[in-house]
């Protein structure tokens, strides 16, 4: 689903830095988007393999000048400079030993940006390390089904050096059907590192793992 096949708001075009952009491209890379189809979502991205993944997707997200948000260890944020430059970037400081958990902080705050009318999307590596695991984390998807917003799903392509955002999905909450539709986006994207990019599918599905893997 692209962003124009969400009726209602109509996609919103940012203005980023054009002296960002002309670095990335100095760089080789090129960022294709057109625009945010609501006010609120969630990003995946994928693959994430490198450390080098950050950088260019902050360059990114200057270039297009995207308002999005990110998860960090609270513990980050109680040093004074550091916590303060992760701020600025757009880091949002998660309990990971919370009871309620990691989801339900997040779903507070979409409902906290809804109340407030303002753009909220968080940014999310689905796989949640850069080494190689049999899946991705179920946190995205809880997320997203929980706040009731769309998922936006971020290409990080190396070998074509090209960050895309511009598919968009709302999920059905049948698993099996969501992540073929994923996948099927994601086909051919190519990691820093190919060999660590997790298979498509839910580590803690469900339903039983065997229904859920991706063909």
């Amino acid at each position: 689903m692209s962003a124009r096949e969400f009726s209602k708001p109509f996609p919103v075009q940012f203005s980023g830095s054009l002296a960002v952009g002309w670095l990335l491209k100095r760089l080789g890379w090129r960022v294709k988007f057109e625009g945010l189809p609501t006010r609120q979502g969630v990003l995946t991205i994928y693959p994430h393999t490198s450390n080098w993944d950050f950088v260019i997707l902050v360059l990114a997200k200057w270039t297009i000048g995207i308002p999005v948000r990110f998860w960090g260890k609270d513990r980050l944020f109680r040093v004074p400079v550091l916590g303060h430059w992760l701020r600025w970037l757009g880091g949002l400081p998660v309990d990971r030993t919370a009871a309620r958990g990691v989801v339900s902080q997040a779903v507070d705050q979409f409902a906290q940006s809804c109340a407030q009318d303002c753009y909220f999307w968080l940014v999310l590596a689905p796989e949640g390390t850069r080494k190689r695991i049999p899946g991705w984390r179920s946190g995205f998807y809880h997320t997203a089904r929980k706040a009731g917003v769309p998922v936006g799903l971020v290409r990080l392509d190396y070998r074509l050096r090209e960050v895309r955002v511009l598919d968009f999905m709302r999920l059905t909450g049948d698993e099996i059907k969501d992540f073929r539709r994923i996948a099927r986006i994601y086909d051919g994207v190519t990691g820093y590192h190919p060999q660590n990019a997790a298979p498509i599918r839910l580590i803690e599905p469900s339903v039983p793992r065997t229904e859920t893997v991706v063909k």
